[in-house]
Parts: C-alpha cells; sequence; structure tokens
C-alpha cells in the first residue's frame, strides 16, 4: 500500500517495516510523544520490539496500520480499526513531535480515508479524542468531523480529560 500526497504536503502512506524500529526507539524516548499517546516513559526495550514486531506483521481483517512518510522519513502512523465494509474508525500518531500542528496529521488522514473508501468502500468514519488534545479535535473538525457524544474519560498528558466521540459521513 502506497498513497501520496493529495494537498501541498508530501505524504505518503506505507506499509510498516521492520527496518523503522530505529525511528519507533526514538519516539519511545520523546516524553511528550509517550504522555500524549499513553506510552509508558522508558518502556521497555524487549517488550518494544515485540509490540513493534506485531504491528507490522499482524494485519487483520478488520484492522489495519500504515505509516506516514513525511519528508523521506517516517514519522508515524495512522490506523484503521473495526472495518466492516461501510465504516470504520480511524486514528493517528505523529512520532515526530517537531511536525506536530503543521498539519501532516490532517493530510495523512485525509490519506487513509480515501484509501478506506477505494478499498473497502468505506464512507462512514469514527474516531475518537480527548478534550484537552486541541489540535487533535482541530485536525478532525478541519477534515468534517462533527462530535457526536462525550462519554468516558481517561489520562491525557497526566491529567484526566474528557473522551470526544466524532464521525464523518462521506455520503452526506
Amino acid at each position: 500500500m502506497k498513497t501520496t500526497g493529495t494537498g501541498s504536503l508530501p505524504i505518503q502512506l506505507r506499509a510498516l517495516l521492520i527496518e523503522d524500529f530505529h525511528v519507533v526507539e526514538k519516539w519511545s524516548q520523546d516524553k511528550a510523544f509517550c504522555r500524549a499517546n499513553g506510552w509508558e516513559i522508558g518502556r521497555d526495550a524487549d517488550e518494544l520490539t515485540s509490540w513493534w514486531h506485531n504491528c507490522v506483521h499482524n494485519q487483520s481483517r478488520d484492522f489495519v496500520r500504515v505509516g506516514i512518510k513525511y519528508e523521506s522519513r517516517l514519522i508515524g502512523y495512522a490506523d484503521l480499526a473495526n472495518i466492516n465494509g461501510i465504516s470504520a474508525e480511524i486514528g493517528i500518531a505523529i512520532g515526530e513531535t517537531k511536525v506536530w500542528g503543521h498539519g501532516v496529521g490532517t493530510e495523512a488522514l485525509k490519506q487513509l480515508m480515501i484509501y478506506a473508501t477505494e478499498k473497502y468502500g468505506t464512507h462512514l468514519f469514527e474516531a475518537e479524542t480527548h478534550e484537552a488534545n486541541t489540535r487533535s479535535r482541530r485536525m478532525l473538525e478541519k477534515l468534517g468531523f462533527t462530535e457526536i457524544s462525550r462519554i468516558g474519560s481517561e489520562e491525557y498528558m497526566g491529567v484526566e480529560s474528557q473522551l470526544i466521540q466524532y464521525r464523518y459521513n462521506k455520503g452526506e
């Protein structure tokens, strides 16, 4: 799978590779990334290696994780989960924190949605983020997602935060 940017940013979605592990190790040492994504800071190397191996090799019929390539380097990953033909949940993690807030995530999710529509016929997308994650909320709203509920809470960046559920229907 390889998709190329639809906007002004040179973003590509591509398969994850075992050889990308050195990049993932760097992300695991970035405290801001770890706190934002619920990763344990100072994650055990063996556990991280096992997790990455699963990311690369354990794709299933209803879950896809792809790498986000920006300016010729892997900077994060994006997920399609609970794929059922017409709908899927989307998620994203940008591991390279210096590109946060620059539209990279928005472009990557836009490409992921196009891919899901073309490959699976998906037209209904769901996402969830923390109320305190204003960048993620702006990204989803920029893509046309609307808030549908506020159910649950969990820790984000060290603080308990309300969870917000979003939906986007390409058919509307």
